[in-house]
């Protein structure tokens, strides 16, 4: 099965190999917007979305059903979109990381599997916690590959309604606001400095825009 991974991040470097050189896949690494014509020449088999900094377009999706899944750094149905783990904290959602099917919408897919984690907010910064959630979700996907691979699963429909969605314009918003974030920070202290400036911003009505 030839594996087409998409990724825009270095983070993702260690799955990949484990995937070439323990799984024996046949993985080819690709960082530009994918299209039909790109996966047809590659006799692409599956795809796996991982830091991926583009949408994977619908006809993608509706000609590869049930073959794209997405690597997700938030308990789903919470804090789809941009910057989960920063949404998490601010809006005390719970925090963890998600296996999904990708569909035409933005981490709406099934789920496939999950982990929830629990987080210090006096220890944690947004630096710790985010590598937390890298590291939590390679191991989750290297435990749960022969399933998904062997498509032992049974998918959970993913309530998108229970949950929330950020975009990148929503944090661009906040630093309009409060300037530049402090990553290295610990999060009870962030949030005791900004929260209350963070709350007063309409994000829904931002969104909308």
């Amino acid at each position: 099965m030839k594996i087409l991974f998409l990724t825009n991040n270095i983070n993702s470097r260690p799955l990949i190999d484990w995937l070439i050189k323990v799984q024996n896949e046949d993985v080819l690494t690709y960082s530009q917007r994918v299209n039909i014509k790109f996966l047809i020449e590659e006799n692409i088999e599956f795809m796996i979305s991982y830091n991926y900094n583009h949408i994977i377009p619908p006809e993608i999706v509706e000609n590869y059903p049930d073959k794209i899944i997405n690597l997700h750094t938030s308990y789903l149905p919470w804090n789809r979109g941009a910057s989960p783990n920063f949404w998490s904290f601010i809006y005390d959602t719970p925090k963890g990381v998600t296996i999904h099917k990708i569909d035409v919408n933005i981490d709406s897919g099934d789920i496939l599997f999950q982990e929830e984690i629990k987080f210090d907010e006096n220890i944690e910064t947004f630096t710790s916690s985010y590598k937390t959630l890298q590291n939590k979700i390679q191991e989750l996907i290297k435990k749960k590959w022969i399933f998904i691979k062997n498509k032992q699963f049974v998918p959970i429909k993913n309530n998108i309604k229970a949950g929330s969605i950020h975009y990148k314009k929503d944090l661009h918003k906040v630093e309009e606001i409060i300037g530049n974030i402090q990553w290295d920070m610990k999060i009870i202290d962030f949030k005791k400095l900004y929260l209350e400036k963070v709350k007063k911003i309409d994000f829904k009505r931002i969104s909308e825009k």
